[in-house]
């Protein structure tokens, strides 16, 4: 497979895992517990209450895994058919129980894990404080988060879990503009490219009464903006971690052969390939074609080093839905007379 397969591939499958794992968290989630803590003013409780915990992105961890695994196999097949100075076939091989490997891997997933939960948290704490500061019920604010559940398919839909709390702030700003009644105000939600059209009618209509958004309209159109940011952001965690998770690997395996013997570090050389399109980030075409060596940086326009397409070393700004990717040469006939010199001698 390339690497464009492989993200193809790996990345639906952490997407659904995060969307799985999301779902669990809402569906487990003791409302009429949520509600208690908030009606004692227990936000931090509250944020307890919901169960935001490490195991629940199990099926999220073993995806991250396999896109790993893949990684390193993929790297493997993609090296030159070579000869030792004997005659023999060199044969590359990844080690995914090397412990370096291991190591590299735990730390993804941990980190990974960590970051989401953590996030998770602030969010939700954010959104509860920002429910009751607006007068809202302990019962109202808590499904706010938690979700509605939908008459049709059973599931919560709407709520706040799983969004960042960047989302979560973006979203709170496109309410509080809705129910202003102000003209100016309520406009910009035209501008949401994650709105929902279907609703742009009853906007349009609000504006030009010159009243605000209120009641299960405005409580439906929020919920549509939740849920595709939801969307998006799985997607875009997917991009994200799949490419560390390939390019890491992919590093990784050029590592084992050198600690095998099988190549110099000094025989490779690392090349950058964007994606080549208009979506890839300035910093990165200008690395387009670079080449520097295995243990060497590219260092971006930004000023960020990166030693490969979504180095977890670098900036979230350097590596978020990153599709670049290296082109790994390997300079196997310089190795072969190095090595026969050294034989002769």
């Amino acid at each position: 497979m390339t690497l464009d397969e492989l993200l193809s591939t790996y990345e639906p499958r952490l997407a659904a895992a995060f969307r799985e794992a999301i779902e669990t968290i809402k569906s487990t989630a003791v409302l009429a517990r949520v509600v208690e803590r908030l009606d004692r003013g227990d936000v931090n409780g509250a944020v307890e209450a919901m169960q935001i915990e490490p195991e629940a992105f199990s099926a999220l961890e073993i995806a991250l895994q396999e896109a790993f695994n893949a990684g390193g196999t993929n790297a493997v097949g993609e090296l030159p058919k070579v000869m030792d100075p004997q005659g023999n076939r060199v044969i590359w091989r990844f080690g995914v129980r090397n412990p370096a490997a291991e190591a590299i891997l735990r730390h993804l997933s941990s980190t990974m894990v960590t970051h989401i939960t953590d996030d998770q948290r602030q969010g939700i704490r954010q959104a509860l404080e920002q429910g009751l500061a607006r007068g809202a019920s302990p019962r109202l604010t808590a499904l706010d988060v938690v979700g509605r559940q939908s008459r049709v398919t059973g599931r919560r839909e709407g709520g706040v879990i799983g969004l960042t709390r960047y989302q979560i702030e973006f979203i709170e700003r496109a309410r509080l503009h809705l129910a202003s009644g102000d003209a100016e105000q309520m406009n910009r939600y035209f501008e949401l490219k994650t709105r929902d059209k279907r609703f742009d009618r009853t906007v349009m209509a609000a504006v030009r009464a010159g009243k605000p958004v209120t009641g299960e309209a405005l409580t439906k159109i929020v919920g549509r903006l939740r849920d595709k940011n939801l969307l998006l952001r799985g997607e875009m965690l997917a991009r994200t971690e799949t490419m560390m998770a390939l390019s890491s690997a992919r590093d990784e395996t050029m590592r084992q052969q050198i600690e095998a013997g099988k190549v110099e570090a000094r025989d490779i050389t690392k090349v950058w390939r964007s994606a080549g399109d208009s979506r890839v980030r300035h910093t990165h075409r200008v690395l387009n074609g670079k080449s520097v060596g295995m243990d060497e940086v590219f260092q971006s326009p930004s000023g960020a080093l990166l030693r490969f397409p979504g180095d977890p070393r670098a900036p979230i700004s350097e590596i978020s839905g990153c599709r670049c990717r290296l082109e790994y040469k390997v300079d196997h006939i310089g190795a072969v007379v190095r090595r026969y010199r050294a034989e002769v001698v």
